[in-house]
């Protein structure tokens, strides 16, 4: 469980950095790439896309994850 809290919050941080304008600020990212971690995760499953196992394929996913929840959540902003 904390490793999932670890890894999402790394990933919103990451995607939060790749967005233009640099998402929703520290905090809300981090919680936002926690959603987006568990998003990213259920997505490429069930696509059946697997990524390396270990840290660096779960972040990859985390990041591409939280990348989407950070443009919808912009969407919503708007």
């Amino acid at each position: 469980m904390l490793y999932a809290i670890l890894i999402g919050a790394l990933a919103g941080f990451l995607a939060g950095k790749m967005m233009k304008g640099g998402g929703f600020g520290f905090l809300i990212n981090m919680i936002l790439g926690i959603v987006g971690g568990v998003v990213g995760g259920w997505l490429f499953g069930v696509l059946g896309i697997s990524f390396m196992d270990g840290i660096v394929g779960d972040l990859i996913e985390g990041v591409i994850g939280a990348a989407v929840v950070l443009f919808i959540a912009g969407l919503i902003k708007k």
